[in-house]
């Protein structure tokens, strides 16, 4: 068990029967009234953002997470399969654990955060950025192509869909932010 003065940036609680990470808290201490504890927590299977107070030396359980490099192997009916880089050991995780599951290329490395004691993946997060190449667009017009405002639909090698700009061809690699799926550079060979 921990208390509220253990707290700190990334650390894993559970709170009402699910794991949270706190995000961010302040020790505040009144001039009338006991201290207490402001905090937001980030829900770790949903995302969904909480806030909440803490009294002053209340007890939480602390929950242990590791964070483990996985590679991914391929895709079946049980879902995207993955293997630890150092062990070799592999572990079917859910479609639904992974954000913009769509931009995964084979061989590609996450990182898992497991449950340290019943061994179960929590969350699954992809890199900031993969480099990806576009199989699939059609050409940009004469004098269009200067400017990087005008966007038009690019299929990449993963079969995802993204908006790129006009300057951008077929067989080129391009660099996609992962997080709000956009259009981030061109990849220099």
């Amino acid at each position: 068990m921990a208390s509220t003065s253990d707290f700190r940036n990334g650390m894993c609680i559970n709170y009402k029967n699910d794991i949270y990470t706190i995000v961010h808290f302040l020790h505040v201490k009144p001039g009338k009234g006991p201290a207490f504890v402001r905090t937001k927590l980030k829900n770790v299977k949903t995302g969904r953002v909480i806030e909440n107070t803490f009294s002053s030396g209340s007890k939480v359980e602390e929950v242990r997470v590791e964070r483990r490099p996985y590679q991914f192997l391929y895709k079946d009916d049980m879902g995207y399969n993955f293997m630890h880089t150092e062990t070799f050991e592999q572990v079917p995780i859910q479609e639904s654990m992974i954000e913009n599951a769509d931009l995964l290329k084979e061989g590609q490395v996450i990182e898992v955060n497991f449950h340290a004691e019943t061994e179960t993946p929590l969350t699954a997060e992809m890199p900031p950025f993969v480099e990806l190449q576009v199989t699939q667009t059609i050409e940009g017009e004469k004098g269009n192509t200067a400017s990087s405002t005008a966007l038009k639909p690019a299929t990449l090698e993963t079969g995802a869909e993204i908006m790129v700009p006009m300057f951008i061809n077929e067989g080129e690699v391009i660099k996609v932010d992962t997080r709000d799926r956009s259009y981030s550079e061109r990849v220099k060979n």
